[in-house]
């Protein structure tokens, strides 16, 4: 017997019985983004390696530790996107979308990032992205905020997550605040853990985001980078908060919130949950005006988040907040006895597709007798099951049993979908 073959490590299956909540949140997404005037845009999986280079920062765990890049047989060096933002930005520049103009977009995918598998974090995980283009005012950063507020409200999520906000201020401010908490952190080098020791010369704000006891309360005496922030992102920072008050979004501000990807200012922030352990942040997202410009194109003001699907549906489920119809399941399910009967149950079947296209029909294929039929059909859970023998087929009419009931009718070929309908 040949060997079988498992899937890769940390790239996961998505089977039935969990798509469709996959499908529902998709779905509530859609919506949501809709009614806010945000389209979709859709891009490769595989991407110029310096795009993430020169997009994410070369000193970031992604770049450096992460990213799943190879070479193809023009000795191109090519990776596997390991995140929206810059991809969705080199598209939108590349079609001439941006400059000067405004631009709301989303998108949803995989992405790819070599790290260790664990529940709610994956090798290949999939992402919903938010982003806009083209207004450099706090208004749309509160915009996107309170879009994802109203998808956790739709969701049932909204009392189970918490809005943590920060500025990070312009990059001049960033660089002061950076050679500040360098020169305080150098004196402890030897007590940080190894994560932060390395991120002491290459990324010193993401020391910040630790998750270390030892490296926590080092920081304790830090300089706070609020003390480094200019009139002008304090300005937006507190027109930001202004117009989330006045929409009734709660946050809170965390001072240590600086997210882990360089094309990051002024406003960073995180959904985050106590429901998903170490996983705890849902939605991250914020302001990147220096990204577009950094990848080539003109100077273009612009914000955006993005969201797990994995972590929000483990988090739906976690809570019990999948609602029924969520669920897949079966309207109507079609049993056929005989040849003649197999044959006109087809197209029953279809003439209940055709006049009710939000039914699901599905009609028994593979042959078997009556009984062990209409074991599939009660497994089914479908509300109607139709029955067809040759009688049946011979006088133009079928049984009807309903399922919840066991009340079973006679019912005409052509008054079948009036009868459905009217008893769904």
């Amino acid at each position: 017997m040949a060997r079988k073959i498992q899937a890769i490590r940390g790239m996961n299956d998505i089977l039935p019985d969990q798509s469709s909540v996959w499908l529902y949140l998709e779905k509530t997404v859609a919506e949501v983004v809709k009614s806010y005037g945000y389209q979709q845009i859709r891009f490769p999986i595989v991407e110029n390696t310096d795009l993430f280079k020169r997009g994410v920062g070369e000193t970031t765990d992604i770049v450096e530790k992460e990213m799943y890049t190879f070479e193809d047989r023009n000795g191109e060096s090519l990776t596997l996107r390991p995140e929206g933002t810059a991809s969705c930005v080199r598209a939108a520049d590349q079609a001439g979308l941006l400059f000067n103009q405004v631009q709301r977009l989303w998108y949803t995918g995989p992405m790819f990032r070599y790290e260790r598998p664990q529940k709610g974090r994956y090798r290949q995980f999939h992402q919903i992205g938010v982003e806009s283009f083209g207004m450099a005012t706090a208004d749309i950063d509160a915009e996107l905020i309170v879009l994802s507020a109203r998808l956790w409200q739709k969701l049932g999520l909204l009392e189970h997550v918490e809005l943590q906000l920060n500025t990070i201020g312009l990059a001049s401010e960033r660089e002061a605040y950076k050679a500040a908490l360098v020169d305080y952190l150098t004196e402890f080098k030897d007590q940080l853990d190894e994560d932060s020791q390395r991120r002491l010369s290459t990324n010193p704000l993401r020391i910040l985001d630790s998750k270390e006891e030892a490296t926590q309360a080092i920081l304790q005496g830090a300089p706070s980078l609020d003390e480094f922030i200019g009139e002008e992102s304090q300005s937006h920072f507190e027109r930001l908060q202004t117009i989330l008050k006045a929409n009734r979004v709660p946050y809170v501000i965390n001072r240590r919130l600086v997210r882990g990807l360089d094309y990051y200012g002024k406003t960073v922030f995180e959904w985050v949950t106590t429901h998903l352990g170490a996983q705890a942040t849902v939605c991250a997202g914020g302001r990147y005006d220096g990204l577009v410009e950094q990848l080539g194109g003109k100077p273009t003001p612009a914000v955006g988040f993005a969201m797990g699907i994995e972590r929000l549906v483990l988090l739906l489920e976690t809570l019990s907040l999948i609602p029924s119809e969520a669920k897949f399941s079966a309207d109507v399910f079609v049993v056929s006895i005989g040849d003649d009967a197999e044959v006109a149950s087809t197209r029953l079947a279809e003439q209940l597709r055709e006049t009710l296209p939000s039914l699901v029909v599905l009609r028994h294929c593979g042959g078997g007798n009556f009984k062990n039929q209409m074991k599939k059909a009660d497994r089914s859970e479908a509300r109607f099951t139709v029955i067809l023998g040759q009688d049946e087929v011979e006088q133009g009419v079928c049984q009807v049993k309903d399922m919840s009931t066991g009340e079973q009718q006679t019912c005409a070929f052509e008054d079948l979908p009036a009868y459905i309908s009217g008893n769904l």
